[in-house]
């Protein structure tokens, strides 16, 4: 109340000595920000109201069991979400349906415990003399090591000054679900479990029982939809560092999406985007969205606008993105798409021609394969071995098509080649442009394991939250990092860690502390 006090007392001091006019600005910015916030709230409400309504109807939808327990479990994670982002715009007014805050059960007796102490620096009162311990409070969370559940007791000494009349404890540490059952470490099990073992909640809980501790999904979920908001401006700085790149892959993989209300599900897109091999900052950054439509690869770079991104931007032929061409953007073909149209139909169909193309591509992959592990100017050097070996392959193919008829495999192979041959050999004028787009095809290969499990319900919401929980996940890969260790460290510190110095916990920045 003090702190509250004083804090209006400044202000009001600060407003004496503004002019009418600086007021007036003050109060107009002050009013546009409370609409904007209203205007935000309110469309989450709405939005929690629609989810609560979708939850409702699941129950008499005809899907799957499986399909029935993924939508249910994405729904809670949801609306777990969407009042996460309420409270944070308005830290005194509960979302809707939260007027009863369900009785915690205690933890089994039978798990193992380690106790946590936290106690005051000083036991020492202001005025000199010794505090007296009067007790203490103690907190339990339930922590979780693959196959073992154990509980943590954070013990909270009180101390109090006979003479003051004085209580002073230690300060609660900063949780990323507040006043949460969970531990860090139970948290970061979930979510990497969800989305890099492709295990959806129900079986999860199913494990969870076997170790001797049932968790309800609906909890879980609960737990998965608060960290994806928390983990939010964590994604969105890695997304910030990766457009300052000059070079970026980019390439797209259908994923089936619930629908509910209609008990079937539509193709959406996870849409993928990392550095290159090449590139010391080693990040990929995946993006959920519910169609192909090239608008969503212009809404990532931030294209059109002065400050979106222009770089060189390696990806296959697809029309969705030829519009960031238009933009800006410089294309760099995919040479590996080029050979195994050629591969196809030498496969397919023993095509002299398909062999002949695939005697040229494997000399300019022979040339990648000793330049690999060079600087950029040792590929570019070694490169110019390349050069006479794509000109008598253009020459070649161009010659080819003249006596091949038109619609047939091998035209449509040949003019796949020709008609991006700028395209396809960008990179041998440039030593930190690779030869093909595989880098980012196999950091999005491993999304196809868990195809049967993406099921999104019908918002983006929780497709979203996937996509930003996999790139931390999958960018802690790529930087050879543990990613159960680094989710869960990162966990254990967001909470307390400045806006200024969210880039710490980036997963290429990362260091981890003593405990992690």
């Amino acid at each position: 109340m003090w702190t509250q006090a004083r804090s209006r007392s400044v202000i009001a001091d600060d407003l004496d000595t503004l002019d009418p006019e600086q007021l007036r600005e003050r109060l107009r910015a002050s009013r546009a920000e409370v609409a904007f916030k209203q205007a935000v709230i309110d469309k989450l409400t709405h939005e929690n109201a629609i989810l609560k309504r979708l939850k409702f109807a699941a129950q008499s939808e005809r899907y799957s069991a499986e399909q029935k327990s993924l939508l249910e479990e994405t729904l809670d994670s949801d609306l777990a979400a969407v009042a996460a982002e309420i409270e944070a715009l308005n830290p005194s007014t509960k979302p809707a349906g939260n007027k009863q805050v369900p009785r915690r059960e205690k933890l089994p007796a039978n798990l193992p415990r380690r106790e946590i102490h936290h106690e005051p620096e000083s036991t020492t009162c202001g005025c000199g003399k010794p505090m007296q311990r009067i007790g203490e409070d103690v907190a339990e969370k339930l922590d979780y090591q693959p196959g073992v559940f154990s509980v943590e007791r954070h013990i909270r000494g009180k101390w109090a000054c006979k003479c003051c009349e004085k209580l002073i404890q230690a300060p609660v540490a900063p949780h990323v679900i507040d006043k949460g059952l969970p531990t860090a470490g139970l948290l970061a099990q979930v979510l990497v479990a969800k989305y890099l073992d492709h295990l959806p909640l129900y079986r999860q809980e199913a494990i969870f029982e076997r170790a001797g501790h049932v968790i309800a999904r609906s909890t879980l979920a609960q737990w998965v939809g608060e960290c994806g908001v928390q983990l939010q401006p964590l994604v969105d700085a890695l997304a910030a560092e990766l457009l300052r790149q000059p070079v970026l892959h980019a390439d797209e993989t259908p994923v089936a999406m619930l629908k509910p209300g209609h008990g079937k599900t539509h193709r959406a897109y996870l849409w993928s985007y990392c550095s290159t091999q090449f590139n010391p900052l080693k990040a990929v950054v995946f993006d959920f969205a519910e169609s192909r439509g090239g608008q969503h690869a212009r809404a990532f770079l931030g294209l059109p606008g002065e400050q979106g991104w222009r770089g060189q931007l390696v990806c296959d032929d697809f029309s969705g993105y030829k519009a960031c061409f238009d933009l800006g953007v410089t294309e760099v073909g995919c040479m590996a798409h080029a050979r195994r149209k050629f591969h196809e139909l030498w496969a397919n169909h023993g095509s002299q021609v398909g062999e002949q193309a695939l005697k040229f591509f494997g000399q300019l992959y022979e040339v990648e394969r000793e330049a690999a592990t060079g600087d950029s100017k040792a590929r570019l050097e070694a490169r110019r071995r390349s050069r006479p070996v794509a000109d008598a392959l253009h020459q070649w193919l161009r010659q080819q098509r003249q006596k091949i008829p038109d619609g047939s495999a091998t035209a449509r192979a040949i003019d796949y080649s020709l008609n991006r041959w700028e395209a396809l050999t960008r990179f041998l004028d440039d030593g930190d442009l690779p030869i093909d787009n595989n880098w980012v095809e196999n950091r999005i290969r491993p999304i196809a394991l868990g195809r049967q499990n993406w099921l999104f319900a019908g918002s983006l919401r929780a497709g979203k939250r996937a996509a930003a929980a996999m790139s931390l996940i999958h960018s802690a890969k790529l930087n050879k990092i543990d990613p159960y260790a680094y989710i869960r460290d990162v966990l254990d510190r967001l909470p307390a860690q400045p806006a200024s110095r969210i880039g710490e916990l980036l997963p290429h920045h990362w260091r981890p502390t003593a405990s992690a």
